[in-house]
Parts: structure tokens; C-alpha cells; sequence
């Protein structure tokens, strides 16, 4: 699929694209947020990877004659990553921010984002402060990039040892941290709230749509660090995150994409740094993970079933 940037109107206006893929409600909640943002906001594209369930129909009832919202209906699941890109080429904000369906955006959140961007223009992504229902912070807004190691470290919970010896059993989720009280830059935020400048997108390129579902953001945060484009976390921008809403029907489904993701991003980035037996080690490690994931959604389902 080969996808031209589209070309910006105002130079502070920000279109929103949400990848819909079965939201339900959750979807018509993120697009009120969206909205909300009036000063900002010129248009919000809802790109529907072929749902099944009647989150298109709450929209269209939700927002009859709503002239910023506009509706891509794909006839397959392209995967996130290639409807982002369906997005991209259809925006026409000098920003865009990528929004998950099951997220709300608080009041004045995006004005705080495009603010942050704005006074820092080698800066070209920024994030906001992810939070789950009880207001506490929830891991992925701002991360680390996933190395093999660090990767190692978690899965084993060796982060424990962190304490004793901070660089060597590094965990890449931050949110464990104290907050900081003004942005900072990040190695890697979530790609369920990106906010990304278009002269960006420009130089770095669209998302790598060879990832079909998980770890396209880790991908693209390489990306942009590797052009030279700093990526900022705003603690005082919260934003509501209903996670997993959209992957609940097929957890099999997703764990499948996520590791098949994770193997994507471990040879694109890091093949030329590990041995190629660690290297073994490492895609032998992701695969029996996914096989005791998948063994326990399965045992589960025939548990429930019964």
C-alpha cells in the first residue's frame, strides 16, 4: 500500500485519526473527548478496520451532522499500522494525533501537548499522561525501548535487582517512577496517544505497516530518534485509557501479532548488535512465552465453556 502524506492547512490545527476496530461505546466517548478540544481540533478521521460489532452505527447516531467527523470504512483489517497510514494521507492538520478508541482526552490535555510541541520545535512527538480508571498511572505513556536485554530483565523480573545495579536490570516501563514535574524526553512513548508533528512524519516516514497489531509504536519511536527528532512526555496532559478494549474478543489473535511484532522489531533493530545465538535465545524465549500465553487464554476458554 503506497501512501502520500497529505499536505497541512493551519499551522497550529491538529486532525485527530482513530483506528475503530469493534469499540463499541468507547468509541463515541473518545470522539466527544476529541471534540471537546475545540480550539485545536479541525477535523477527527475514524478509520474502521472492517468492525463487526455497532460502533459505526452508535457514531453516526451520536453525531448525525457533525461536519469535523469523517469516516473511513475499510472492507478488511488492514492492521494498526496500515490504518494510520489510510489516516496520515487523509489528514490535513499541521499535527496529528493518534488516538486509541478506548481512550478520553481530558479537558485542555491536547492544547497542553500542542503547546509542548510548539515551544520545542526539534521535538516530534509528544505524549500525555496514560490513566487508568482510578486515576493512577498506567504503564506504556512513557517507556524505554524494549532492547532483548531489558526485554530479559522484565520477563524474568530481574528489574528487582535495580536497586543494587540500575544499569545492568534497567526496566523499560517508567511509569514506576516518580513524575516528573515538567516534560522530559522519553525513549518511547504509547502509540494509543501520539501526538506527532507533520514536518516529522515528512522526514522520518509513514508507519512500517509490515507490523500488523503491537510494538509499530516502538518501531516508529526508533525511527524518529535515529532522524534526530526528540519525543516528550507531558505529565500534565491526562488522558483516559480504557486499555485493551478492542483485543478482549481474540486474546489469542493478539498475543500472535504482538510476539510476531516483537520478533519484527528485535531483527529490524538489534540483529546487528547480539550474537546470533543470543539472538536464538531471544526469538526462542518470545516464542514459548506466546505458547504458555496462548495455552492459558485457551485452557480459560474451555474452563468457561464447560
Amino acid at each position: 500500500m503506497v501512501i502520500e502524506v497529505g499536505t497541512h492547512s493551519d499551522k497550529s490545527s491538529v486532525s485527530v485519526v482513530i483506528v475503530n476496530y469493534n469499540a463499541g461505546q468507547f468509541l463515541t466517548a473518545c470522539i466527544d473527548s476529541a471534540l471537546a478540544q475545540v480550539s485545536q481540533v479541525s477535523e477527527v478521521l475514524v478509520v474502521d478496520n472492517a468492525s463487526t460489532d455497532l460502533s459505526l452505527e452508535l457514531c453516526t447516531e451520536h453525531f448525525p451532522e457533525e461536519p469535523k467527523l469523517k469516516i473511513i470504512r475499510n472492507t478488511t483489517n488492514f492492521g494498526f499500522a496500515a490504518a494510520c497510514n489510510i489516516g496520515i494521507a487523509r489528514a490535513a492538520g499541521a499535527y496529528v494525533l493518534f488516538l486509541n478508541p478506548d481512550c478520553v482526552l481530558s479537558a485542555g490535555s491536547l492544547q497542553r501537548m500542542v503547546q509542548v510541541l510548539e515551544t520545542n520545535p526539534d521535538a516530534g512527538m509528544v505524549g500525555g499522561l496514560l490513566i487508568n480508571e482510578d486515576g493512577t498511572e498506567q504503564a506504556g505513556g512513557r517507556r524505554a525501548v524494549p532492547t532483548p536485554w531489558r526485554s530479559f530483565v522484565r520477563a524474568f523480573g530481574l528489574y528487582r535487582f535495580a536497586e543494587y545495579w540500575p544499569r545492568v536490570f534497567f526496566d523499560f516501563h517508567l511509569h514506576k517512577q516518580a513524575l516528573p514535574h515538567h516534560p522530559i524526553e522519553v525513549e518511547a512513548i504509547s502509540g494509543a496517544l501520539m501526538l506527532v508533528r507533520r514536518e516529522a512524519i515528512e522526514d522520518v516516514g509513514l508507519w512500517d505497516e509490515g507490523y500488523f497489531l503491537h510494538c509499530e509504536d516502538f518501531d516508529w519511536c526508533m525511527r524518529f530518534r535515529q532522524k534526530g527528532w526528540k519525543i516528550l512526555f507531558v505529565p500534565d496532559a491526562p488522558v483516559m485509557h480504557h486499555k485493551g478494549v478492542c483485543s478482549r474478543s481474540r486474546p489469542i489473535f493478539v498475543e500472535w501479532h504482538k510476539h510476531k511484532g516483537m520478533m519484527r522489531f528485535y531483527r529490524k533493530f538489534f540483529r546487528h548488535q547480539y550474537p546470533g545465538v543470543l539472538m536464538w535465545l531471544v526469538a526462542l524465549g518470545v516464542w514459548l512465552r506466546f505458547a504458555a500465553v496462548a495455552t492459558y487464554y485457551f485452557t480459560r476458554r474451555i474452563a468457561g465453556s464447560g
